[in-house]
């Protein structure tokens, strides 16, 4: 399970939640513009648009989870098991492979207006990475400042929902978020009114009562409701560490406690890391389970012109200020 998510003030941040039962050897990764995309049936990328985000890297290859380009383009992917539909390869049409989906879209496009051009000529194909990494079945969210879409590979091809609440989670198809959306209309988080009737004297006795109804379950529907609150409600900060606080704040709001949410297979689910982009500055804040502490990865101290992958090793271990 995942949740993805926009949030603007005085930069534009993009992020996500990663909640699993595994790690991967994750790493924040680096991609200059000289690195050589290959993809299995298009034309390799010689030179393209630099980016940074979380992959595991194998035998030189990046899969990302999600990623940020030089340009502010933001791309993340979430499981969407059941829906996900990988089709046959067509001529005529860009054949990318799901792994290779977010390297060929924040490699070549720097706006998502030039990403939905591109999508239009695009399948993703049913094809892995390699025998032992099978095919993960996804939905993707990609936004810059200006707008963010959904894209869902289907039987019929992709299919492309504009995102006005900048938020996405994991199944039903998007469209079906949009819509339960409509049964939380009446919440609120200001004090409410009472509107139960005239003729009872009601009041309100908590505040964040206006708020009642809110779904506080780890479902994929109930995570969409409660961070697309979250975020419509939180309020705007005026310097970087604020801002990055408050995002992650809004990403803590529909995280995964260890325990507290077992798959179908027994094992336990948790947010493994949560990540923060800052796309006009070109920062990688993140987090993970067992180690509360912010790190940072700066895109443009890197040698963007070079031809290297370089990556930067999570860290784990609980980081506390000791004060006396």
């Amino acid at each position: 399970m995942c949740t993805a998510v926009t949030y603007e003030g005085m930069n534009f941040y993009f992020g996500r939640n990663l909640d699993l039962d595994v790690s991967f050897n994750e790493k924040v990764t680096i991609t200059p513009r000289q690195f050589e995309f290959r993809f299995r049936n298009e034309a390799a990328i010689k030179s393209h648009w630099a980016m940074i985000g979380m992959a595991a890297v194998i035998d030189n290859y990046p899969l990302y989870y999600d990623a940020m380009n030089e340009k502010g383009l933001c791309m993340a992917g979430l499981n969407f098991p059941g829906n996900a539909c990988y089709l046959s390869r067509k001529e005529g049409m860009e054949n990318i492979a799901p792994f290779e989906f977010i390297p060929f879209i924040l490699g070549n496009c720097s706006s998502v207006e030039e990403a939905v051009a591109v999508l239009k000529n695009t399948i993703l194909i049913n094809e892995p990475f390699n025998d032992l990494l099978p095919l993960a079945p996804l939905h993707w969210i990609i936004s810059d400042q200006k707008r963010s879409i959904v894209v869902e590979p289907m039987s019929h091809g992709l299919k492309i929902f504009d995102n006005p609440v900048g938020v996405l989670t994991n199944n039903p198809t998007f469209d079906y978020h949009l819509t339960n959306l409509n049964n939380y209309l009446n919440l609120t988080s200001a004090p409410p009114n009472n509107r139960f009737s005239g003729k009872v004297d009601l009041s309100v006795s908590s505040i964040g009562m206006g708020s009642i109804g809110l779904p506080g379950d780890l479902s994929s529907p109930s995570r969409f409701v409660r961070a697309a609150f979250t975020k419509a409600n939180a309020t705007e900060e005026t310097d970087e560490g604020s801002e990055v606080a408050q995002f992650f704040h809004i990403l803590d709001a529909v995280a995964f406690t260890k325990g507290c949410a077992v798959n179908e297979d027994g094992r336990e689910e948790l947010t493994i890391y949560s990540a923060c982009m800052n796309t006009q500055k070109g920062i990688y804040y993140y987090k993970t389970y067992s180690n509360n502490q912010i790190s940072a990865v700066y895109l443009n101290r890197a040698d963007l012109d070079g031809s290297k992958l370089e990556t930067f090793e999570l860290i784990t271990s609980q980081q506390i200020r000791d004060i006396n």
